[in-house]
């Protein structure tokens, strides 16, 4: 009869899916807000390079287990289908969205399923509809994180139709529908915690449900067997049977939980919390109040907030508190239909039992009464409850409607209720379209939660509306004054405004909250991980000073004797180190980071970078690798790598280096750095062709890329397309009027392919206007002059420019040549330097070869700067990109240069012979 009973129409089902629709469509409109951002954006865990086993390894928010920062909350099936949603949609929130009211449609069905066994039809389907639409839904349905509940109450339903079927022919044990509820309720636990509590609301069933058993006649049953006047009923011997089981169970699942969360309960401050550290007894009067506070959201949602933390419900301090009445009303309306649905038989009673341990026994976990958690009331942990408060109301309403006198305006109150709430519901829903809509929305309930200012101030911070955040962050303030992340924001915000002064007064005011250090003691029961960020952000807003750099380095060591596990505190000193020219200890402290978290791409990025500064390539180029083996999408470990394998001068790495740039910028398709140096990759293999087209596409991303526009140029130099280098040396010189070797280039082929001698003397003279001891400019003047027949400024020159480097063996060669000429005036007359040789040759011997800028250089170091309170938005990392004029030059290319220097020299004396001979 029951599984008959327990039959969901195509109409009914059909009506559920279109009241969701009709409620919940503007949801997909809404985007990632709140926890979504840490849960979702900033979450590794989602992204296919993650292995799956992470997933199992870390907590809902991508946060490793065993750390301590970790929120301990361990859902890995929930986060696996966020995991799916990305590998099918990446981060369009749409798909989120959609998937959470399919979740919620599908819980609907159920639930109607299991309003079925204890409710007539239309009841079920009136629970049904009210669950459907009920707004106290919208932080779990509308809210991506609020897909925990959804995916833990499917598995909870099912687990608790399964244990129904457990139940055999003459009251004998069928064991496969109780493996299946085992096997669910592990499943539902996976999602969220509160799943495990299906096995509450199964023994319960099981005794007072399945068995027909009240208190009173359990009562009298153990009264007669202690008096040894009756033995345990076999029915009752088979229901402990069960019931050992599934106890069994349960505690395997419960000591498993216990070993993820490696015993340790989550840290949180008194602000996620106050009444978790207030004294008795405060303590208890204010969680006893807090279940009216509940009770009272699921009769009347008619304010919601999406965080009610900090100084939302001011504290019970009291026994002569008024609110405490509320409290004692709760208590004994509670009591009384315990009392009802225990005592007496009947299915009314047992009707009402189900309906408050579906109310009951899921809210436990998050009730505080037996362990703190990290809120005050949550919205979405109601998602269960409201279950049981729906069957209530839906067998109560059946009640009213039987009578003749009320069964009209029953149905109008009915009516009401499902369009009021709907409306609600969907007016709700727009609450969550921006951080923006959804905090101001919470502050128009509730002004007194400095977190809400702070979080407005966030969502305009992500808008760049820094003047505007301020705001509301010196509001956070002033509603909590001891809110240490109100003031770290504020400082935040100051920094971001360029006020420097202002900053750091904000951020002092935040240590000056913090606890006193005290030497060799550990702080981790009384600072929140992400309150030491104080010190991070202090002593990344000073070292900006390059007199403070020693300052800020003992506000990081500061930062480490508090919580010597600090990992953010290492890699921030390490990066201050290295800029203090001390690579040792940068090194020593990344290796102590990586002691803690050898996971972490960017640590090894950073050691790389050491490596780099303590000039041993080798290790830098391991560490990189071990980078790209735990992210092979890290831009920064692909590009300096890449760097690294092309200066090594070992053309087996070439290839590979160049895969790397290409992964690079398809990484970054806007940054110019990459084409630059896939075309440098394509010069040093001599394919011409590629690299001129790798040089456009990054002069064509930045106009003005100096190193790009001049390796074009002499790239057409060297391949006998020199006039199409004229033009690039054009733009250059019009960027960089000062770059001395486009003039060089520039006035060598206005003399030799030109024939312009005033063009190049004007750039040979550009050059020592800059540089009056550039011997190259010089020497190429002295060929102007000899070019112009003016054989004694040509002597000057060249006497001056031998002084400049008297080591130079060719000028003191055409020094005599010019005195030689000079001497035989007459014979001599008509000869010349042919200006497609000594100009051209001398630069190529002397520099052309040497040419070559640099790649571009990115050796910044990963950090996060600035954290936030309240918000988990993690801040990008930084790069810098170098033009080095005068690069290291690997074998290859020093033995090129040599084959250059000498092909130059046999030129050389071809001329000078020449010129003796005439």
């Amino acid at each position: 009869l029951l599984e008959k009973m327990a039959d969901v129409s195509l109409k009914e089902a059909a009506l559920i899916v279109g009241v969701v629709a009709a409620c919940y469509w503007n949801s997909l409109f809404c985007g990632f807000v709140f926890d979504d951002v840490s849960a979702i954006l900033d979450n590794k865990d989602l992204h296919p390079s993650t292995p799956l086993k992470n997933l199992f390894q870390n907590d809902f928010w991508g946060t490793p287990m065993s750390e301590e920062r970790s929120h301990k909350s361990y859902r890995p099936l929930t986060v696996l289908t966020f995991r799916l949603n990305y590998l099918f949609s990446e981060l369009n929130a749409v798909s989120y969205h959609f998937l959470n009211l399919v979740f919620h449609v599908v819980v609907c069905i159920v639930f109607l399923k299991v309003c079925k066994l204890f409710l007539d039809n239309r009841s079920s389907v009136v629970a049904s509809l009210l669950f459907a639409v009920h707004p106290i839904h919208t932080e779990a349905v509308t809210g991506v994180v609020g897909r925990a509940e959804l995916l833990s109450s499917i598995f909870f339903l099912a687990a608790f139709l399964s244990y129904t079927k457990s139940k055999g022919p003459d009251n004998t044990i069928v064991w496969t529908p109780i493996a299946v509820t085992v096997f669910l309720v592990a499943v539902a636990t996976l999602c969220k915690e509160q799943g495990i509590t299906v096995v509450g609301i199964c023994c319960v069933y099981e005794v007072f449900i399945a068995q027909g058993y009240t208190l009173p006649a359990l009562l009298d049953t153990a009264v007669q067997i202690l008096r040894g006047k009756g033995s345990i009923p076999f029915s009752m011997l088979q229901t402990l049977l069960k019931l050992i089981v599934l106890m069994l169970s349960t505690l395997l699942l419960v000591v498993v939980r216990v070993q993820v969360i490696q015993s340790q309960l989550p840290v949180f401050t008194r602000f996620d919390n106050p009444a978790a550290v207030s004294p008795s007894p405060a303590r208890q009067l204010t969680f006893n109040y807090l279940l009216p506070v509940n009770a009272w959201l699921l009769l009347n949602p008619s304010e919601l907030c999406c965080d009610w933390t900090m100084g939302t419900i001011p504290l019970v301090e009291s026994l002569l508190d008024v609110r405490n009445v509320a409290t004692l009303t709760f208590f004994c309306f509670l009591g009384s239909l315990m009392v009802f649905s225990l005592r007496y038989p009947g299915d009314s009673s047992k009707t009402v039992l189900m309906a408050l341990c579906l109310i009951v026994l899921p809210f436990i976990p998050a009730s505080n009464l037996f362990f703190p958690v990290g809120f005050v009331v949550a919205e979405r942990v109601l998602y269960v409850p409201s279950m049981g408060f729906c069957i209530l109301v839906a067998h109560g309403w059946k009640k009213l409607s039987n009578k003749s006198v009320l069964r009209k305006i029953s149905w109008v109150c009915l009516a009401a209720v499902l369009f009021t709430h709907a409306l609600k519901t969907l007016h709700r829903n727009w609450d969550w379209e921006s951080e923006y809509t959804l905090f101001m929305s919470a502050l128009k309930v509730n002004k007194n939660n400095a977190k809400l200012w702070n979080n407005v101030g966030h969502a305009l911070e992500n808008e760049k509306k820094f003047e505007r955040a301020l705001q509301f962050f010196i509001q956070a303030t002033q509603v909590q004054p001891d809110d240490i992340g109100a003031h770290m924001n504020v400082g935040r915000t100051y920094k971001n405004l360029n006020k420097t002064k202002e900053a750091e007064e904000s951020y002092m005011i935040a240590k000056s909250l913090m606890p006193q250090i005290i030497p060799g003691k550990k702080y981790a029961a009384r600072v929140a991980p992400n309150h030491l960020n104080v010190y991070i952000n202090l002593a990344n807003l000073i070292r900006a000073n390059e007199s403070r750099l020693e300052e800020a380095d003992q506000l990081y060591r500061q930062a480490i004797s508090m919580r010597p596990d600090f990992k953010q505190a290492y890699i921030s000193r390490g990066e201050l180190l290295l800029k203090m020219n001390k690579p040792l200890k940068a090194k020593e402290a990344y290796l102590r980071a990586l002691e803690l978290d050898r996971t972490n791409a960017d640590l090894w990025y950073n050691l790389a970078i050491v490596y780099i500064e303590l000039k041993d390539p080798t290790e830098a180029l391991k560490n990189f690798n071990r980078a790209l083996e735990l992210n092979p999408m890290h831009k920064l470990a692909l590009f300096n790598s890449a760097l690294l394998m092309q200066e090594s001068g070992d053309a087996r790495l070439r290839p590979e280096a160049k895969q790397r740039l290409l992964h690079y910028v398809k990484e970054e398709p806007q940054d110019s750095n990459g084409y630059f140096n896939l075309g440098m990759l394509a010069m040093d293999d001599k394919k011409d062709m590629e690299a001129e087209a790798w040089m456009k596409k990054a002069i064509r991303l930045q106009p003005n890329f100096r190193s790009a526009l001049f390796n074009l140029a002499l790239l057409y130099s060297q391949t006998g397309k020199e006039l199409m280098a004229l033009p690039v040396l054009e733009d250059l010189l019009r960027y960089y009027p000062d770059h001395t070797k486009g003039l060089i280039l520039k006035g060598d082929i206005l003399m030799n392919q030109k024939k312009d001698i005033v063009g190049a003397k004007m750039c040979f003279e550009k050059i020592l206007e800059l540089d009056p001891n550039n011997v190259q400019g010089k020497h190429n003047l002295c060929v102007v002059y000899f070019e112009e027949k003016d054989l004694i400024k040509a002597e000057k020159c060249l006497v001056e420019t031998l002084a400049l480097a008297p080591h130079e063996e060719y000028i003191q060669r055409h020094l005599n040549i010019v005195r030689s000429k000079i001497a035989s005036l007459g014979a001599m007359e008509q000869s010349s330097l042919p200006s497609d040789g000594t100009a051209a040759t001398e630069a190529k011997k002397n520099s052309f070869q040497n040419l070559k800028e640099a790649k571009s250089e990115k050796t910044t170091t990963q950090s996060t700067v600035d954290n936030k309170e309240h918000s988990k938005n993690k801040k990008p990392t930084e790069k810098s990109s170098v033009d080095k004029e005068t690069p290291k030059k690997s074998t290859k290319e020093i033995k090129d240069i040599e084959k250059k220097r000498v092909a130059a020299l046999k030129r050389l004396e071809e001329i000078e012979r020449i010129l003796n001979g005439e």
